[in-house]
């Protein structure tokens, strides 16, 4: 009788064990699923309400941004050269806006120097781009010694030439040109080292990149992979083929390479590619969720306001902005004043202007993505280099008041106006002694002044005794970074007066240092 018990009870435990162990698995189950189902669907309703712009990617502050492909060979007028050497009796820019009549003056230097077009094209410039000497460790030293936080190489440029290892184009730099995987070796090198790695894609423009005639090798159906299907209309709207297969290609980019961040060009920011932008914005961003990682997708509403205010990070091409922007933001813009790419006429940028730059837009709650152009090669230039370690001196000095610092109660104080927009760089002077801007981290406030005083002594206004930006605040000490000099400070209803050190404690922009406490009631 007791054995039956036993035996009975036994079987009574063995079986709510396994209807315990049961529903545990499909709670497990449920739980995975309801983990891995999209967040977000492909509306800007539902991406709206689920998206939030990663903090990690405002306290970065730099990043470096890489030009490179066959468009170095010829080396000459910018990396639009493979469009521009195709256009031999008139120049029309990206909006077909008419520039000039007569032939470009890359198309009279591509006849001169290559031959004709018909036999000699954009594509057989690819052979000959060896990128013999390019080293990924080399590059991302540099990268890190210039103070930057992430990297961002062009995956796909306007060509159709992919730096990658491309699985739905055979135009790609494993299987022709340098024979290697660029943005991998880079994505690999980078974040071994600890760098935020991002790509970007200006591959939407390659349906009207080039300029199709008869007697160019760009209308022969051998190369409409490389030159896109287009036909010789200039009017000719975008393909639904043309556009699936851009969908393909950048679908292949985010699965094989996870970027971090990718950032697209113009055109993608059209009418012709509306259907495709919410869909880019939710893929992408549950993929980031899959990945376990919050992604920054970047783009320029050029054209139109492509992604809504608050589903993406906006970038500004060549530009800044006037004033605080609350919404992360970003200007890219290149070393290069002249180009994108390496060029034998390259004219670089003074550093002490891309430091402004860089705290200008930094104190408007900005980041700098700054560009630059290897040659064919594989080598960074030496003037290149140059300023890139300049630039990660400064930092390695005053970098407290640049990274995970946050815009203050205004951006700065000055004479000297910023114009706003894209491709506004170029309106813009240098700024003065009077110049400063303001960043802020936990009790600290850094009053960056844009030149050195030439009577050693600073006014800033902003900080005024009794001023409403310092209401229920006291300033306890004052220092420069960079110094050890003891400074001397006085604040009275003019401003707060600050003696700089003897010596400057570096070569460009100035640091000055605020303890900043609540006052007491």
């Amino acid at each position: 009788m007791k054995l039956k018990i036993y035996k009975l009870f036994t079987y009574l435990l063995g079986s709510v064990l396994l209807i315990s162990l049961s529903c545990a698995d499909k709670n497990k189950n449920r739980d995975i699923a309801q983990r891995q189902k999209p967040v977000f669907e492909a509306n800007w309703e539902s991406i709206k309400t689920n998206y939030k712009d990663p903090e990690w990617f405002n306290n970065q502050k730099f990043g470096i941004f890489i030009h490179w492909g066959a468009y170095t060979v010829p080396a000459y007028g910018s990396e639009w050269y493979p469009r521009n050497m195709y256009m031999d009796s008139a120049v029309f820019t990206a909006q077909l806006k008419h520039q000039k009549d007569g032939p470009s003056r890359e198309n009279t230097h591509h006849l001169k120097n290559w031959g004709n077009l018909k036999t000699f094209g954009y594509k057989d410039f690819i052979p000959m781009f060896k990128g013999e000497n390019f080293n990924a460790t080399e590059w991302i030293d540099l990268f890190q010694k210039a103070g930057a936080r992430y990297v961002v190489p062009v995956a796909d440029h306007h060509d159709g030439f992919a730096m990658y290892k491309s699985n739905t184009t055979r135009w790609n730099c494993v299987d022709m040109g340098p024979k290697k995987d660029i943005l991998g070796e880079l994505m690999r090198e980078g974040r071994a080292k600890g760098l935020i790695m991002g790509a970007s894609s200006h591959y939407a423009f390659n349906w009207s990149f080039y300029n199709k005639k008869n007697h160019f090798d760009t209308t022969d159906p051998q190369y409409a992979d490389l030159y896109s299907s287009k036909g010789t209309d200039v009017n000719e709207p975008v393909s639904e083929a043309f556009k699936a297969a851009w969908w393909e290609r950048t679908k292949d980019l985010i699965d094989n390479y996870q970027p971090d961040i990718l950032w697209f060009d113009f055109m993608l920011d059209t009418p012709d590619f509306r259907e495709y932008r919410p869909k880019l914005a939710a893929y992408y961003y549950n993929k980031g969720l899959e990945w376990g990682k919050e992604v920054v997708l970047q783009d320029k509403n050029f054209y139109e306001e492509a992604f809504p205010k608050g589903t993406v990070i906006y970038d500004l091409e060549r530009g800044k902005l006037p004033g605080i922007r609350k919404l992360p933001w970003q200007t890219d813009t290149s070393i290069g004043k002249n180009s994108w790419s390496y060029v034998t006429n390259w004219k670089s940028k003074e550093t002490n202007a891309l430091i402004d730059d860089l705290v200008d837009i930094v104190s408007k709650n900005g980041n700098l993505l700054l560009n630059v152009g290897p040659k064919s090669d594989g080598t960074i230039p030496e003037d290149q280099k140059k300023i890139l370690l300049e630039m990660g001196n400064w930092l390695s000095i005053n970098g407290e008041a640049i990274y995970d610092t946050k815009y203050w109660k205004t951006f700065g104080e000055g004479p000297t106006e910023v114009k706003k927009g894209h491709h506004s760089e170029g309106k813009n002077k240098g700024f003065s002694s009077k110049d400063i801007r303001f960043t802020t981290k936990a009790n600290k406030l850094y009053a960056i002044v844009l030149d050195w005083p030439e009577d050693g002594k600073v006014n800033i206004k902003t900080l005024a005794k009794n001023a409403e930006y310092l209401k229920d605040t006291k300033i306890t000490d004052v220092k420069v970074l960079g110094s050890t000099d003891q400074i001397k400070w006085s604040q009275t209803d003019k401003g707060l007066m600050v003696d700089m050190p003897k010596e400057k404690p570096c070569d460009y922009a100035f640091v000055i240092a605020l303890n900043m406490n609540t006052k007491k009631v």
